[in-house]
């Protein structure tokens, strides 16, 4: 059975043979995206933040060096209100000025744009850099929105 046809788990002696994947980091830039997947978590608590709950959000970008998948958490707690209210009016649930009860539901599948940064960081004591998400964007104010992307 050819391996690439379709997903599937693996038999302990099946043949394996896609090479590893070659990390993409994008530039800094404004990126459409589409979240590929929703889950709810737990945070824990921190100097910043008390235990709350929180979405893992896996966001994938299509760009031109290739496609990336970013994870990217929301804190569900009234500090972080103002990032909740971005992403959802991103996806274009949440209107300026108008409550939202918040509807996880409409979630996957769906689409926005967001501002892409990079982030350094330490780990065993190499210096790494991965993407992460600045900021989201209103539905109707993206450029690609005006132009009928989505």
């Amino acid at each position: 059975m050819d391996n690439n046809a379709v997903e599937r788990g693996f038999e302990w002696d099946d043949t394996i043979t896609k090479d590893a994947g070659e990390y993409i980091l994008l530039p800094e830039g404004d990126y459409n995206f589409v979240v590929e997947n929703f889950e709810r978590g737990r945070h824990p608590g921190s100097e910043k933040l008390p235990a709350c709950n929180k979405a893992i959000l896996t966001l994938r970008i299509d760009a031109p060096e290739g496609t990336v998948k970013i994870t990217h958490n929301l804190f569900l707690h009234t500090k972080t209100e103002g990032m909740l209210s971005a992403f959802f009016s991103s996806i274009g649930l949440k209107k300026k000025g108008e409550p939202l009860k918040m509807n996880w539901g409409y979630v996957p599948g769906a689409t926005g744009k967001c501002k892409i940064g990079i982030h350094t960081y330490d780990k065993d004591g190499e210096t790494r850099k991965n993407n992460d998400i600045k900021r989201f964007y209103p539905k109707e104010e993206g450029p690609a929105f005006k132009a009928g992307v989505f």
